[in-house]
């Protein structure tokens, strides 16, 4: 995965789009808090800058091209502080763009030492502050629709949630809205939360599975990072159905994974870069996107999904997001 991410960054781009002067000379730096491996989060924010960047250094001349550093920050959420402070102390990136909840509060401090620099940040939330421009999707729907085909596809009606760590995202809109959606699909329906405590024990979330199928726990969404290799290890074995969230995680586990809800990470990363070459950042505003955007998707269309999920089920899936896209129904 590492070497392909830093191959894109070498790659030519088959399109184009306006840069202007307004991006000549310009250094981006993207900030991994983590790593790429086994995170796809952070796997398509390096993706879609790349491409982003690409395209743009398409239409230049060498001297002029945009350059693009990565750093990967490993997975002890200590150091990321340090590290995105001594990115910043380096004075010579135009913008670090990143993607975490946790960030705003990380760079804020940050900003005081060094006034000029500028962040975008993805998957986050910060209003106001003119060197910080901030996009989220909308969690809200992507948990509901994650809750609420899992408790259709549940026998028990008991699910399980196991979070790498607790945090405000996680625990105000992840857990609550993956609830709401299972008890809208089924009243009956019970969510038993769970943390590993890091994003990247796998033993330590097989563990945590094992413990949940023996209180008959037929269903697990895991959002724990490397850790969820474990939890797809064990739900195999113990026949439980995962359900997936960021990308299309239908080929991890074919006939054990029931749905993908994916993040358009790629296309939002590569659409927030274009905007900053071009000069057109809306700084100091938040914004989210979900699915009548076209930045949340609920994957319906894959051969695992078609062969694993029943008929009558998929339709209900479908008219569900149909709701949401027309505005019928409001989630959040």
């Amino acid at each position: 995965m590492k070497k392909s991410l830093l191959a894109l960054i070498a790659l030519s781009a088959l399109f184009t789009f306006d840069c202007s002067k307004k991006s000549q000379n310009k250094s981006i730096a993207v900030f991994v808090p983590g790593i790429c491996d086994n995170s796809p989060t952070y796997a398509m924010l390096v993706e879609g800058i790349t491409n982003a960047v690409n395209e743009c250094n398409e239409t230049k001349s060498d001297e002029d091209k945009i350059e693009l550093f990565v750093m990967e920050a490993g997975t002890n959420q200590a150091e990321w502080g340090p590290k995105i402070t001594a990115l910043a102390a380096e004075q010579k990136y135009d913008v670090i763009i990143s993607s975490n909840p946790s960030l705003p509060d990380l760079v804020e401090p940050i900003i005081s030492q060094f006034p000029n620099q500028k962040f975008i940040l993805l998957d986050a939330t910060k209003e106001g502050n003119q060197n910080i421009y901030t996009v989220c999707y909308n969690q809200y729907e992507a948990a509901y629709l994650t809750g609420y085909i899992g408790a259709l596809m549940s026998k028990t009606h008991k699910m399980g949630l196991i979070a790498a760590q607790e945090y405000p995202v996680m625990n105000n809109i992840l857990y609550p809205y993956f609830e709401k959606g299972g008890k809208a699909a089924n009243p009956q329906t019970t969510v038993d939360f769970r943390v590993v405590g890091n994003w990247y024990d796998a033993t330590k979330g097989a563990e945590i599975t094992d413990a949940l199928s023996k209180k008959d726990v037929d269903v697990i969404l895991p959002i724990c990072g490397g850790a969820s290799q474990g939890v797809i290890s064990s739900a195999v074995n113990k026949g439980i159905y995962i359900t997936w969230f960021d990308n299309n995680g239908f080929d991890k586990a074919p006939g054990t994974i029931i749905s993908s809800c994916i993040m358009e990470q790629v296309k939002m990363a590569e659409k927030v870069t274009k905007e900053f070459l071009e000069g057109k950042t809306a700084w100091g505003q938040a914004h989210m996107v979900g699915i009548k955007d076209g930045f949340v998707s609920f994957v319906d269309d894959d051969p695992n999904y078609l062969s694993v999920v029943p008929t009558s089920i998929r339709q209900e899936m479908t008219n569900l997001v149909e709701k949401i896209k027309s505005g019928e129904l409001t989630i959040n």
